[in-house]
């Protein structure tokens, strides 16, 4: 994890100017490839360094959301930063909080952060509570922002398709405009690389990252379906339905309220919602479900 070639500010600071947080995950890990392939300079911020991609111009540091002091030596010389939202916990807004403290403390110019849509004090997906308040924190650091508002993960819903062949949750008949993480990857490593050539660029902007089309949970059964050639059918619970089929899995209530108000955030229509930034940051359509499943 020696010291890589990177280029000097004014300032006379060397390395990356780029982090890339969360790159032992889905979406952080498809970034750092993209921006290795793209030969950009970069530093990857890990909790556990032996799990990180080895890739050509990455310097690995270890790093986790929650130690500001780490943080804070990990991101000494970044001007840019992709901040991948932590793993859901009880105290995922406290690390938020201590990452955004500490980047401020190390200098950082300009924070990229996974949001989701339609993220607020009072959305209906109660995790989208949290982004709308790690936003809040963000805007008030003084650092320029740019926030990357996630739709659901097209590969997730297919992974809801349970053992048993159904997909069961409280979603009525709405519809969901859900992205690729591929897409989300790819909109974050051109996000990256217009900000480390203009600095001005994309600051104080908040994109809405979904797919080409709405589904809905029924039409996600039947493409896992006939791509897959698994058994796969949407059954529709009601909310105390949902509540029951997962009290089996022993999980705190906070965790369960996120994963039952996923699904009413999609019965009320709050993630319906189609938006073209990806092909405007990216010049590409966005992948469908059945793209998705035929790339795996």
């Amino acid at each position: 994890m020696g010291e890589i070639p990177g280029s000097a500010d004014a300032s006379g600071r060397h390395g990356p100017r780029v982090a890339v947080t969360g790159a032992t995950g889905h979406v952080g890990g498809l970034v750092a490839r993209l921006l290795a392939d793209d030969d950009v300079p970069q530093r990857l911020l890990v909790r556990t360094p032996s799990r990180a991609p080895a890739l050509p111009g990455a310097e690995v540091v270890e790093a986790a959301y929650g130690d500001g002091a780490a943080v804070e030596r990990a991101l000494a010389g970044v001007d840019v930063v992709l901040f991948v939202s932590a793993t859901e916990s009880a105290d995922r807004l406290d690390q938020h909080e201590r990452f955004v403290e500490a980047a401020v403390r190390a200098g950082v110019r300009h924070v990229v952060y996974t949001s989701f849509q339609g993220a607020g004090p009072d959305a209906s997906f109660t995790l989208a509570r949290d982004h709308a308040a790690t936003e809040e924190l963000v805007r008030l650091s003084g650092m320029a922002w740019t926030f990357l508002r996630d739709s659901l993960y097209l590969d997730v819903l297919a992974e809801w398709v349970g053992e048993d062949g159904v997909l069961r949750g409280p979603a009525g008949d709405g519809v969901v405009a859900a992205v690729a993480r591929a897409d989300v990857a790819r909109c974050a490593a051109a996000v990256l690389t217009d900000v480390l050539a203009d600095p001005g660029t994309h600051g104080g902007r908040a994109y809405e990252l979904t797919g080409r089309e709405a589904i809905g949970l029924a039409d996600v059964a039947r493409v896992v379906h006939e791509v897959t050639g698994r058994p796969a059918r949407y059954h529709a619970e009601s909310v105390r339905e949902a509540y029951q089929s997962r009290a089996v899995y022993g999980a705190p209530r906070w965790q369960v309220d996120a994963w039952v108000s996923t699904y009413t955030a999609i019965a009320e229509g709050a993630l319906r919602h189609v938006s073209g930034d990806v092909e405007r940051l990216t010049g590409r359509e966005p992948m469908t479900l059945r793209d998705v499943l035929q790339a795996t």
